[in-house]
């Protein structure tokens, strides 16, 4: 009874285990970082490898000064000891002003880009170079598409060169082994030159360049007793051109010369009674003369 009266209290502790307290997210600052620093520096040495020289030097001496203000009244600073405003004088204790200049950006042969693209601006020059000379272009696959659409001169293509000079798009008619432009010694022009000359005239008559007409002629020798002489025949088929030129369409104002050279250029050089030789040039002269590294090539 006595110990049913008094029980016994016992008091169990339970201690519970755990695993080690968190670590945090402390390595993962540590990490980015890390890698914003590494894209900082390859970006730098980007930009050290994308400017030049010149540029390089213009930003050090931007930020490093070689003149330092001597005032003590704090007058040297942004404003150099200059009050804004009507009257304003310039203090003679402050620093000189800095101006730096930095060389525009360059593309890899040394022309001049535009700040905000970086990429070269094309002068009015240029453009209207460029542009004439894709008119030359099509007007020679224009030519050439004639020629080929026409049955009665797909067989003389090989009397027709046509060809890029530095005074402009050279359309050249010449005399083959047994294809002649015109009549031995005459300036009667034959039908089918005249075709020839139609269809040059199809493919040039919208252009606003002038023309350039020279006749030439191999160097057999005249015998004719009231001299006339391969002078006179070259300027006598250059103007007999010129006029089959108008009928076929080219305005007359654009006819700049008319000239006859005789043997003096002769297109096979080595052999001067070549049937090469004997031969009508028309030009399409430039508007803009081509510098010679801008010389288009045949």
């Amino acid at each position: 009874m006595a110990d049913n009266a008094n029980p016994t209290i016992i008091i169990v502790k339970r201690v519970k285990k755990g695993g080690h307290g968190h670590h945090g997210g402390a390595w993962k600052v540590a990490y980015a970082d890390f890698v914003t620093a590494m894209m900082a520096f390859f970006l730098l040495l980007w930009l050290l490898n994308a400017v030049t020289e010149e540029q390089l030097q213009g930003i050090s001496n931007y930020f490093a000064p070689t003149t330092v203000s001597k005032s003590q009244s704090g007058a040297g600073g942004m404003l150099g000891g200059q009050v804004f405003g009507s009257g304003a004088l310039p203090s003679s204790t402050s620093s000189p002003a800095v101006t730096v200049s930095l060389p525009p950006p360059t593309l890899n042969d040394g022309q001049e880009q535009d700040e905000g693209t970086g990429l070269r601006m094309e002068t009015d020059e240029e453009a209207a170079a460029r542009h004439e000379q894709e008119q030359f272009q099509e007007a020679a696959e224009k030519l050439k598409a004639i020629i080929r659409k026409t049955p009665d001169l797909a067989g003389m293509a090989q009397n027709i060169l046509v060809d890029n000079t530095a005074e402009g798009l050279r359309i050249q008619l010449v005399d083959a082994e047994n294809t002649a432009m015109f009549p031995s010694g005459s300036s009667a022009m034959m039908d089918k030159t005249k075709k020839i000359f139609s269809a040059i005239a199809s493919a040039v008559n919208e252009m606003p360049q002038k023309v350039s007409i020279s006749g030439h002629t191999d160097a057999v020798k005249f015998n004719d007793a009231s001299g006339y002489t391969n002078w006179e025949l070259s300027a006598d088929r250059a103007l007999a051109s010129r006029r089959v030129l108008i009928s076929a369409g080219i305005r007359e104002e654009r006819i700049a010369r008319v000239v006859g050279r005789a043997d003096t250029d002769p297109l096979v050089a080595n052999n001067p009674i070549d049937p090469r030789n004997r031969r009508i040039s028309i030009v399409l002269l430039r508007d803009i003369v081509a510098t010679p590294q801008d010389q288009p090539k045949p």
